[in-house]
């Protein structure tokens, strides 16, 4: 209960949500755990796990009981595994105002995060080619995400699809592999274009990838520590003059590399944003702040902007908003970071709810005016008030 409760409580820090509106929930489907289910203290239900066509029904009874008891309710789906947390999105983003912070919001921020290192870098997002390591339900989140960017920045989606290159524990993902879920095949790139870069004919390698696409981007969201070895960021220091790299994975431990050896590895070429929190590194007399790409940049101000516009879903388009209005309040030179100062984040999530919130009118989700919306924004914004108490 600490993971849902913790981020109501950012909710109402950072997005001004009135903390007696919100309702913490875990759905406790049983465990496989023997010892648990033995220990006379252990708290959950006493039931092996769930699974197939009952969990699908638990999880629909739920979402229904839910819609049905506050019509007006914005669900947050959270930490869900693998296998049910893209199903669950796609199956009730339509019937319920909803979204999946660990695919959607991880997506946004580094959508975020990635619009402001392209600009310092000098180009366009429209232009780059993107490697990702950890082809997962938060990899590929961001990957759809960023094609989606492309393509309102102009590329057809064909186009934007052949500038990624998902890798996992088997290599880059191909066409030619039988074991891919749902989410990874329209991602997979075409092993007749592929093919070559291989050594072996049969798996190509991280290395092998970076050498043969030449991305510019390279995001790490493996979970994997230390697998952006030298020889990996040499690789991308020696296709691109400034490599895009955002090892993403937390905790520190998980981190595909941390940000002093990425920018000693480059000579301090490389623009760097990471998953977990890292002190500035100083290369060649120069001082590089470290962007922690961190979801509290945008949950809070999307929800309180879907909720102050009352739409219905939460959309693509939306999630785009909020991105790119927080790219746009990163410092101008991004001497101090890719995004704004987190002592800010109460702000910039009031930025966010109106980008969000406009978005929704565009879009025809609400039809307050601007100004009913700003209006709505800021009657909805909680703050603490403590009464004076008598003394003596």
């Amino acid at each position: 209960m600490g993971i849902p409760i913790g981020k109501l409580s950012l909710y109402t820090i950072c997005g001004g949500i009135d903390p007696a509106a919100t309702l913490p929930v875990m759905l406790d489907v049983g465990t496989d755990n023997p010892e648990l289910l033995d220990d006379p203290l252990y708290m959950g239900w006493r039931h092996e796990r769930i699974r197939g066509t009952e969990y699908d029904d638990f999880v629909d009874q739920f979402v229904e009981t839910l819609r049905d008891r506050f019509p007006g309710v914005l669900l947050q789906w959270e930490d869900f595994a693998q296998g049910h947390a893209a199903p669950l999105l796609a199956r009730y983003r339509d019937r319920i105002c909803s979204f999946n912070d660990d695919i959607q919001g991880t997506a946004a921020v580094t959508l975020a995060a990635l619009l402001a290192a392209v600009d310092a870098t000098g180009g366009r997002l429209t232009e780059q080619t993107v490697c990702i390591v950890g082809a997962g339900s938060a990899g590929t989140g961001i990957a759809e995400q960023i094609i989606r960017a492309m393509v309102a920045g102009g590329l057809s989606e064909g186009e934007a699809r052949s500038r990624f290159h998902l890798v996992d524990r088997h290599g880059l993902i191909h066409d030619r592999m039988d074991d891919l879920i749902d989410i990874q095949r329209p991602l997979a790139q075409p092993w007749e274009r592929v093919g070559a870069w291989s050594t072996d004919g049969e798996r190509v390698s991280l290395v092998e990838t970076i050498r043969g696409a030449r991305p510019g981007i390279l995001i790490g969201v493996s979970g994997q520590g230390g697998i952006f070895t030298e020889e990996v960021i040499t690789a991308m220091g020696s296709v691109v003059p400034n490599p895009i790299v955002f090892p993403l994975s937390n905790p520190t431990s998980r981190a595909e590399a941390t940000p002093a050896d990425v920018l000693t590895w480059t000579s301090g070429r490389a623009v760097v944003a990471t998953g977990s929190p890292f002190p500035p590194v100083e290369i060649g007399g120069r001082r590089h702040v470290i962007t922690q790409s961190n979801n509290v940049y945008v949950f809070p101000g999307l929800g309180a902007g879907v909720l102050a516009a009352g739409a219905p879903r939460v959309t693509d388009g939306m999630l785009i908003a909020a991105a790119r209005r927080l790219a746009d309040l990163a410092p101008g030179d991004h001497s101090e970071g890719l995004l704004p100062p987190m002592e800010g984040v109460r702000e910039v999530s009031r930025e966010v709810a109106r980008a969000v919130a406009l978005q929704a009118r565009r879009e025809g989700l609400t039809s307050l005016t601007p100004g009913e919306l700003e209006e709505s924004i800021q009657r909805r914004w909680w703050e603490p008030a403590y009464r004076d108490l008598p003394t003596g």
